[in-house]
């Protein structure tokens, strides 16, 4: 059987893309690796932040919805990212620095058994950066270019945190179907990984009764996970129509392939393959600079441009 090595991606809603870049970018210093568009809908950006070339496992990426509400938090969703940094000392700089512009933040805290430091972005993403004890996405590349020193700067994800009603029916997805090991369990939350021993493939499960999130700005859209490559994906189709699971059937995304699927609390899953990624039509050195679309998008390019409100870059 194969093994899922950890998180690929994880994506959002934003109200205001610019706002959006001046956070990710030069709050958090993390690279725009990818200006493109949803491609289920052209007429919105899709942005995605990471490391230098946005290595599966360091993403984020962001819808933006200019129409989109607030969100109303509730259960059977998505509800925190964790973000890996190296150490207690990374804590206090960051604390400081959102002090500084403004952001968020709680003071340093605890989250699943690690230092940590929960904060929120402009549209009330709730986040929490998390020491990474030298557990950090083995492949992660420093930016050279990013506001934020090398000894402090974001290394990728790490735990995902999901609230749902149905914890049997999480924790069966989790381990019978993707080998996940349960690795710490009290009356109303359960952790996951999918290396035992690894946060960067953590999966933070909470039960909670009640009404569903009511997702808009801010809220989580899917988590993706990753996959070596096509042979492993397809795999992983088969695996989730024998679960008896919708599969959304093998998508080209052009920087990877995936499939989507919803678990029993519907929890959006994507499954994505780690290539060929952002440098199949960029360098590295100007990744995430213009409009990148593609090619089945590509004769639409005017029409698309058009309809999209250029990012202030601040």
């Amino acid at each position: 059987m194969y093994k899922i090595p950890g998180h690929h991606h994880i994506s959002m809603i934003t109200k205001n893309a610019s706002q959006n870049n001046y956070f990710y970018k030069k709050v958090l210093g993390l690279r725009r690796v990818k200006m493109t568009v949803n491609q289920d809908d052209p007429s919105m950006y899709h942005l995605f932040y990471g490391d230098k070339t946005g290595s599966p496992g360091t993403e984020l990426t962001f819808f933006e919805i200019p129409l989109a509400g607030n969100t109303y938090p509730g259960t059977n969703a998505i509800t925190r990212i964790g973000l890996l940094v190296p150490s207690e000392d990374s804590l206090h700089y960051w604390k400081a620095r959102f002090e500084e512009l403004g952001v968020t933040h709680s003071g340093v805290t605890t989250y699943a058994n690690r230092p940590a430091l929960k904060f929120e972005d402009p549209d009330r993403l709730r986040l929490v950066l998390l020491v990474s004890n030298g557990e950090k996405v083995k492949h992660w590349e420093t930016w050279e270019k990013s506001d934020v020193p090398e000894e402090h700067q974001v290394q990728g994800m790490g735990s995902v945190e999901m609230t749902v009603r149905k914890l049997d029916k999480m924790t069966s997805t989790l381990t019978d179907m993707f080998g996940y090991t349960e690795v710490s369990r009290s009356e109303r939350e359960v952790v996951f990984q999918s290396v035992e021993g690894e946060v960067f493939g953590e999966i933070v499960v909470k039960s909670m009764d009640g009404p569903s999130e009511m997702p808009g700005r801010g809220s989580i859209h899917h988590l993706a996970i990753r996959v070596k490559n096509d042979a492993e994906l397809e795999f992983w189709d088969e695996q989730v129509k024998k679960r008896g699971f919708h599969s959304s059937g093998i998508v080209d995304r052009y920087y990877f392939k995936s499939l989507y699927f919803r678990e029993s609390n519907g929890i959006l899953f994507e499954i994505a393959t780690d290539g060929p990624g952002f440098t199949v039509d960029g360098d590295v050195e100007h990744l995430g600079e213009k409009l990148d679309l593609p090619p089945f998008l590509q004769e639409r390019r005017s029409e698309i441009e058009a309809k999209l409100s250029p990012i202030e870059e601040k």
